[in-house]
C-alpha cells in the first residue's frame, strides 16, 4: 500500500509539473501579444506641435490595423516617449525602447536633430528599424549612401535636397528676389540653407545675409538686427512655430519688410496667431506635398475625432499615419516580429505591382488577407503612393502655400519632375 501511495503521489506531482510547464508555455505565447512599437516624438519643446499631431496619427493607424483583425494575431501598441525636441533626451528614450524593452521598430523623430542621433547612437548600431515621418535632412541620405544605416532607416517625407530647390523657385515666382535668411542652427537648418542658397542664387536671387540662431532664447533682437543689414526685401525664416513667432515679431517690430518665405514646419495656426495674421499677408511657404488618394479622404474625415481636434493638415500628421500603417503592414508581411525581416518587408508593402490598398480598417482587413495568401500589395497612403529607394528615401511633389486671412491656403504644387528639371538646369 505504501508503494502504491508513493507511486500515486509521484504521478500527481508529475501531472502538476506538466500542467505548470504547459501553463508557462501558454503564458509565454500570450506574452508575445500585444506587439509593442517604440515611438519617440517631440511632444514638448519647439517642435511639440508636430510631435503631438504625429503621435496621434500613428495611434490612429495602429487602431485601424487592430480593428482589421490585428497583426500576426496581435494588437499593435505604441510605447510613446517624449524627446522634448532634444537629441540627447531622444537618445536616452530610444535606448530604453531598443536595449531594454527590445522593440523591433522605432517611429520617430519628427525633426532631423532628433532622428539623426537616434539613428547614429541607437537604431543603426542595434540593427533596429527606424521610420521617421518628417525628418528631411540630406544627412540621412548621406548616411545610407555611406552604408551607415544598414538599410534600417526609412522616412515618409522628401529630402531637403529637393525642397530647397522647390522653395527657391517658388520664392522667385513670387517676386522674392532679395532676401535675408534666419535659420535654426541645427542639421535641418544648416542643410536647408545650403540646398536653398545654391538653387536660389542659380535662379538669379540675392541673399543679403545668413544668420543662424540657437533655440529657446528669450529674445532674438540681435539676430534680427544682423539680418536686416543689407536692405533685404523679404525674410526666409527656417524655424519652428514657437521660436519662429518670436523671431517674426522681432523682425516686424524692428521695421523689417512684411514679406516672408517659410519652411514646412511654419505651416502652423499657432505661429500665425502668435505673430498676427495681418502681418503675414505676404507669407509664402513650401511643404512636402501629397498626391490625393482614397487614403487622403479617409484621413481628413476621421483624424479630427481621433486626435481630439488637431487639424489633419497639421505638419507631420498625414505622413505619420502612413509611417504607422507601413510599419504594421510590414510586420504582417514579415510574418515575425524581427527587425531584419521587417526591414526587408517595408518596400514590399508598397510594391508597384501589388494590389492597391488604402487607409482604414476595411482596407487593412483586405490587405492582411492578401498578405496571408502570399499576394503583393501596394499601400497608397495619405500622402499618396510612395516607393522607397535603397537609402529609405521617397520622392514626391511639393505643396506651395501662402497665408491668407489668417489661414494657410494651398496655391499650387511642384512635381518631383519639375524639381529634377530645375536641378538639371543648374548643373549645366
Amino acid at each position: 500500500m505504501t508503494a502504491i501511495r508513493t507511486a500515486r503521489a509521484l504521478a500527481a506531482r508529475t501531472a502538476a509539473t506538466t500542467l505548470i510547464a504547459l501553463g508557462t508555455i501558454a503564458g509565454a505565447s500570450a506574452a508575445d501579444c500585444p506587439i509593442e512599437i517604440g515611438m519617440v516624438m517631440e511632444l514638448t519643446g519647439p517642435a511639440g506641435q508636430y510631435g503631438q499631431a504625429g503621435a496621434k496619427s500613428v495611434e490612429m493607424a495602429f487602431r485601424d490595423l487592430n480593428e482589421a483583425g490585428g497583426v500576426l494575431g496581435c494588437d499593435l501598441v505604441a510605447d510613446t516617449r517624449d524627446s522634448q525636441s532634444q537629441g540627447t533626451v531622444a537618445v536616452d528614450q530610444a535606448n530604453q525602447l531598443v536595449n531594454v524593452k527590445k522593440v523591433p521598430v522605432v517611429i520617430g523623430g519628427i525633426i532631423s536633430s532628433v532622428s539623426l542621433p537616434i539613428l547614429t547612437s541607437v537604431t543603426a548600431p542595434a540593427g533596429v528599424v527606424q521610420v521617421s515621418p518628417a525628418s528631411s535632412s540630406p544627412s540621412l541620405t548621406a548616411m545610407g549612401r555611406e552604408g551607415k544605416t544598414g538599410g534600417y532607416f526609412f522616412r515618409t517625407i522628401t529630402s531637403d535636397a529637393l525642397q530647397g530647390t522647390a522653395a527657391a523657385k517658388y520664392a522667385m515666382d513670387q517676386g522674392l528676389t532679395k532676401l535675408a535668411i534666419i535659420n535654426v542652427n541645427n542639421d535641418f537648418g544648416v542643410n536647408m540653407v545650403k540646398e536653398f542658397s545654391s538653387a536660389y542664387e542659380a535662379l538669379g536671387g540675392e541673399i543679403t545675409s545668413v544668420t543662424p540662431y540657437n533655440e529657446r532664447q528669450a529674445s532674438y533682437q540681435s539676430e534680427v538686427t544682423a539680418a536686416l543689414e543689407g536692405d533685404p526685401e523679404a525674410l526666409y525664416l527656417m524655424s519652428y512655430p514657437v521660436d519662429g513667432a518670436t523671431i517674426a515679431r522681432a523682425w516686424i517690430s524692428q521695421g523689417g519688410p512684411q514679406k516672408f518665405l517659410l519652411n514646412d514646419g511654419m505651416n502652423s495656426t499657432d505661429f500665425i496667431e502668435a505673430v498676427g495674421a495681418k502681418y503675414l499677408e505676404e507669407a509664402y511657404g513650401t511643404s512636402s506635398g501629397t498626391t490625393e488618394t482614397a487614403s487622403t479622404k479617409y484621413f481628413y474625415e476621421n483624424y479630427g475625432a481621433m486626435s481630439g481636434g488637431i487639424d489633419p493638415s497639421a505638419p507631420a500628421a498625414d505622413r505619420s499615419y502612413d509611417a504607422g500603417a507601413i510599419v504594421g503592414l510590414a510586420i504582417a508581411k514579415a510574418g515575425e516580429v524581427d527587425s531584419a525581416a521587417i526591414r526587408d518587408a517595408i518596400p514590399a508593402v508598397v510594391d508597384p505591382a501589388g494590389e492597391p490598398i488604402y487607409a482604414g480598417p476595411e482596407e487593412f482587413k483586405k490587405a492582411l488577407g492578401l498578405i496571408a495568401e502570399g499576394k503583393p500589395i501596394k499601400y497608397e497612403g495619405v500622402i499618396g503612393p510612395v516607393e522607397f529607394d535603397q537609402y529609405g528615401d521617397i520622392s514626391g511633389p511639393f505643396r506651395l502655400w501662402k497665408i491668407a486671412g489668417g489661414e494657410v491656403t494651398t496655391v499650387g504644387q511642384m512635381s518631383a519632375e519639375d524639381v529634377a528639371a530645375i536641378k538639371a538646369g543648374m548643373a549645366k
